[in-house]
């Protein structure tokens, strides 16, 4: 069941770092820590009302972002680190939320535990737990409540095609996992989002998609469609229905290329579902991580990217380029993005955190990458 693919070359297109003639959001950006760490997550960790950050090896207590231990951290290869996720989780319910991690070649998904007032004003390393076992080459690991029972589920993507696709039932006070294969094909690039209108999420990766099953999750079995073959997409793609039609779109950026481009849904054929591709940025690579979300507070979500810093190291196209982030607006009347820069020299990891951190109204902004970890401060439309 391969996708009916047609090209629209320029009807969205950004070119060559051109930007919006109007102003965007202007940002403040506060460095706060430089290793090779690309996984982050924002919780109120010292239950004190304001949102704390970790990051990898260290966690920031609010409002000053100061670093403090957290754990250690392996290292690999030229300049990575053992961790692809984090998410803050009272995994023992005993009132202070915990840290799960999992890492690229390891198999184990661990969880870290808050040893609460006053060992962490006193920097003491957080005990390291192990909830279960996953499956080793994780490019990365996402969270989401797939059976909307209020917990989130972990879902595993492998950047091998033969590893199967897993997902995980993540059960607070239980401190395990179940495990549960959702297909034996597996590649590059995860996201989630209901593409066939069911109400369900289903699971997006590399070649395609899993449907979600109508009982359970975690106990049938998932169908697959074979609608797409997309070498490095990004961690996530973005399901949302861009255009209105009351069909879900998609939206890939190029994990280890030059590329974004969004996915529209066409009306099946014959139960098919068909897609048209239309291109938004070609101008720089490494688009791994892409958030959707109301940046701006006009309740109308933005697209945020930027570019992985040496994700390969430094060995893919434009690997060496300098990083760079921006935010998307949608105009649904032209079908068309349009690009404002954010940081400058920043790029990302593997994940973009947001949240109010200073609650003025507006999403800050979170990154961890092998240029460091950073706050973009949203400052707002400059008057």
């Amino acid at each position: 069941m391969k996708m009916k693919l047609a090209f629209l070359l320029g009807s969205c297109l950004v070119t060559n770092g051109l930007e919006a003639v109007e102003k965007g959001l202007q940002f403040k950006t506060q460095k706060l820590y430089v290793d090779c760490n690309e996984a982050c997550e924002i919780a109120d960790y010292n239950k004190d009302g304001i949102l704390d950050i970790s990051a990898g090896r260290n966690w920031f207590p609010g409002p000053d972002y100061v670093a403090h231990s957290l754990r250690e951290i392996s290292e690999f290869g030229k300049d990575y680190q053992e961790n692809n996720a984090e998410l803050a989780m009272d995994v023992d319910k005993d009132g202070w939320l915990d840290v799960v991690s999992t890492a690229f070649q390891s198999n184990e998904v661990l969880w870290f535990k808050n040893p609460g007032e006053p060992n962490l004003s006193y920097g003491k390393l957080w005990e390291k737990k192990k909830l279960g076992d996953i499956q080793s080459k994780n490019e990365i690991v996402l969270f989401e409540d797939l059976d909307n029972d209020g917990e989130l589920d972990l879902i595993s993507n492998s950047w091998v095609a033969t590893v199967p696709l897993v997902i995980a039932k993540l059960n607070a006070g239980v401190v395990a996992i179940r495990l549960n294969t959702v297909g034996p094909k597996n590649g590059h690039g995860i996201g989630y989002g209901d593409i066939n209108g069911d109400g369900r999420k289903d699971i997006l990766f590399q070649d395609g998609w899993y449907e979600q099953p109508e009982k359970s999750p975690f106990q049938d079995n998932w169908t697959y469609h074979a609608d797409w073959t997309y070498k490095y997409a990004s961690c996530p793609m973005i399901v949302a229905d861009l255009n209105g039609d009351g069909r879900n779109d998609v939206i890939r950026g190029n994990g280890h290329d030059y590329g974004l481009v969004w996915l529209e849904q066409l009306e099946p054929k014959e139960g098919v579902t068909q897609w048209q591709e239309h291109l938004v940025d070609d101008s720089f690579s490494q688009l791994h991580s892409l958030a959707w979300f109301d940046l701006d507070g006009d309740g109308q979500e933005e697209l945020v990217t930027g570019k992985r810093v040496r994700a390969h190291s430094g060995s893919d196209k434009g690997g060496k380029e300098e990083g760079v982030m921006y935010y998307y607006t949608w105009s649904k009347e032209t079908k068309t993005f349009q690009r404002y820069p954010i940081g400058v020299f920043i790029g990302t990891g593997l994940h973009i955190k947001h949240a109010d951190l200073n609650k003025n109204g507006l999403q800050d902004i979170v990154v961890s990458g092998k240029s460091g970890t950073f706050i973009l401060w949203n400052q707002g439309k400059s008057k």
